[in-house]
């Protein structure tokens, strides 16, 4: 049964907070939508626009903008956090500035924090206090800010290791456009939704390089076994990997020209340099920061990521990605079932 209307803040005023807004305001929630962009904000309002982010796209009433994270705040049992993953602790310290009554709130971002080498969800436990914080919930799946805002279907999920959380935010979105399902592996989903980016940089830059879809069919394939061998050695369930925010996320950023990480890895395939394909952008890709923090946690896990470490090398250490993609594919012969093999055997010791 669908929950009672209510008013929902959503930090970030890009295209996926954009996106997100809308399907909540389809379902006829109140929505704060808050940027620290005031001109944005201006726009929204009264031209219920956001044209930098979805240019065709009309705001309904229904989304308000705001500049003011007090005033978004006030009131507000649930927030969105849909800012860039390098952002997260700065929004957070304001929310620590602003709000002493707790919050649930659900993030939307896809990335892991180098150095740290922090899921989202972590960050946020500990940027907040437990007393201002009731819940952490994820959202994360194929879906592109381009073609919810369309109301075209997509599929997400919402995990938490609150399953009451988890299902308010579930009953919060859900609709004949965008169905959302229930995952109990925070881990599994965060780390899914992150290293997907890794490969479809990869993805982006064997397209750039005029290779095919053989190709592009083996670096997905390779790709998903390495997030599966980190993220089940992390304490994942290894069949997350082959769900939605697995296999599903990585299908559609490594194939789809909406996908600003393909997008980049295609700029860098063709030749352009990272701080000329970051500039050409304008836009955070999220998969450059991602590829580091990934590529610490191979080393802290002991976990073999030849796909990881080869673009790591593209991305900071100044080798061009013809030589990462001759280098991988002069590896070592090895047996495909090998890593299922270790996931299962390492999941059985556990149990």
């Amino acid at each position: 049964m669908r929950q009672q209307k209510e008013t929902i803040a959503v930090l970030g005023a890009g295209s996926w907070g954009t996106a997100l807004a809308l399907v909540l305001a389809d379902n006829g929630h109140e929505v704060r939508l808050w940027s620290h962009n005031e001109e944005q904000v201006k726009e929204i309002n009264q031209n219920h626009a956001n044209k930098k982010y979805l240019p065709e796209i009309v705001l309904p009433a229904l989304i308000v903008g705001y500049a003011s994270l007090n005033d978004t705040l006030t009131g507000v049992e649930t927030v969105i956090l849909a800012v860039p993953t390098k952002a997260i602790r700065e929004v957070l310290g304001k929310i620590r500035a602003v709000r002493h009554s707790p919050l649930t709130i659900a993030h939307v971002s896809k990335g892991i924090e180098p150095d740290s080498l922090m899921r989202i969800s972590e960050m946020i436990k500990e940027e907040l206090p437990e007393q201002f914080l009731e819940s952490v919930v994820v959202l994360s799946g194929p879906s592109h800010a381009e073609e919810v805002s369309l109301r075209q279907p997509t599929t997400v999920t919402v995990s938490s290791e609150n399953i009451t959380a988890a299902g308010k935010v579930q009953d919060l979105f859900i609709n004949q456009n965008f169905r959302v399902y229930t995952n109990p592996d925070v881990i599994g989903v965060e780390i899914g939704g992150a290293l997907k980016n890794i490969i479809a940089l990869a993805a982006g830059i064997t397209d750039g390089l005029g290779y095919g879809d053989n190709a592009k069919a083996a670096l997905m394939t390779r790709g998903l076994a390495e997030i599966a061998r980190l993220g089940t050695k992390m304490g994942a369930n290894p069949l997350t990997f082959s769900g939605l925010t697995g296999i599903g996320d990585l299908i559609v950023t490594c194939t789809s020209v909406h996908s600003r990480n393909w997008r980049a890895g295609n700029l860098l395939g063709k030749g352009q340099t990272l701080e000329e394909v970051l500039e050409n952008m304008g836009m955070v890709v999220e998969g450059v920061r991602t590829t580091k923090a990934a590529y610490q946690l191979a080393k802290k896990y002991d976990v073999k990521m030849p796909i990881t470490f080869a673009l790591y090398d593209v991305l900071f250490n100044g080798k061009s990605a013809k030589d990462a993609v001759d280098v991988l594919m002069a590896r070592g012969k090895t047996h495909e079932m090998e890593d299922l093999i270790n996931i299962l055997d390492e999941r059985n010791i556990e149990d």
